[in-house]
């Protein structure tokens, strides 16, 4: 396990209380950190392989004496139990004061719709019409044909080289061209 170098990072792991045990196993795991949300990281043991999805948990992050450090996680060992998780120790050890700090300015820009989801949100159902063909997403010109309609940067459009994502698979299919 890596040595807290600086004084802030010292002082987030002396807000936890935790055991040698818990140092082993954040030590031995692989833990993939990612801000979902204001004071909120989800914090996934990444060492369970294809299975680590099971073993993902949210630990919420607050504010003490000026030092950002993980409050609660939503693990079963950390809501049955009286000393602190290996989720909220990997948080604090492995993301340290960047990540916490990350989720302390965490701002989600996109504000809510009436359906309570953000307005720039799309999902596959919106792109579909009621009656279940497609909906005008589908009716691209040429022009655009080679980019993504939804604006995904990672998908190639309809009729790119590589794997395009699932609206634009669904928009080839459409024009009779799907792979």
């Amino acid at each position: 396990m890596r040595q807290n170098t600086s004084a802030s990072e010292k002082r987030i792991v002396e807000q936890l209380d935790f055991g040698p045990k818990t140092a082993k196993r954040v030590a031995w795991e692989t833990w993939e950190l990612t801000v979902v949300g204001p004071y909120q990281v989800e914090v996934t043991n990444a060492s369970y392989g294809f299975e680590k999805d099971d073993h993902a948990y949210v630990v919420g992050v607050d504010e003490r004496d000026g030092v950002p450090v993980p409050a609660e996680c939503e693990c079963p060992a950390d809501v049955h139990r009286e000393r602190d998780c290996k989720h909220k120790v990997a948080l604090a050890t492995v993301g340290g004061p960047v990540v916490l700090n990350a989720a302390l300015a965490f701002e989600n820009d996109a504000a809510p719709s009436s359906d309570g989801l953000p307005d720039s949100a799309t999902t596959g159902a919106d792109a579909l019409k009621t009656d279940g063909g497609i909906a005008a997403v589908a009716s691209q010109s040429d022009e655009s044909a080679d980019t993504c309609p939804n604006g995904d940067e990672r998908c190639p459009g309809p009729d790119g080289d590589d794997l395009p994502c699932f609206d634009c698979f669904e928009v080839a299919d459409e024009r009779g061209d799907a792979r």
